[in-house]
């Protein structure tokens, strides 16, 4: 598996997320209390670009007229057509035996292990004082 060093945690604050290019796809990172998730950046339903929507919960009640929010800041609507997915696993709430967001593994590697490589080369001291979010495929 492959792995892309797509920004540093700074750059991507809790409750945010930014779109890169990883590979030639555009993969939203997003930050949902320090834990990093990626969604492909395409709508599964007409292709629209999904983290352009808005970010939302989960509307809950036990009766008609009330509710309540839930998971706030988990879900993404899709600009197009309003179709929500879960952030953390891409499930689709619209046909979630049907329709699922791509998601891609993210995890927080210190600048230290980034920098190692296969390669051996003459090396300079490089002091690293920030961690970086990595995608992988």
């Amino acid at each position: 598996m492959q792995r892309y060093v797509v920004a540093s945690v700074a750059e991507i604050p809790p409750g945010t997320h930014k779109v890169f290019t990883v590979a030639g796809r555009p993969i939203g990172i997003f930050n949902l209390e320090g834990e990093y998730y990626g969604l492909l950046n395409r709508c599964p339903h007409q292709g629209g670009s999904l983290c352009d929507g808005l970010i939302t919960g989960l509307a809950v009640g036990d009766r008609p007229g009330e509710f309540r929010m839930i998971r706030k800041g988990e879900m993404i609507r899709c600009p197009w057509h309003g179709w929500e997915f879960d952030i953390r696993t891409g499930q689709s709430w619209c046909e979630p035996a049907k329709i699922r967001a791509r998601t891609y593994p993210t995890e927080i590697t210190a600048g230290t292990e980034v920098v190692r490589g296969p390669y051996v080369a003459e090396t300079v001291a490089v002091k690293v004082e920030e961690k970086y979010v990595v995608v992988e495929f």
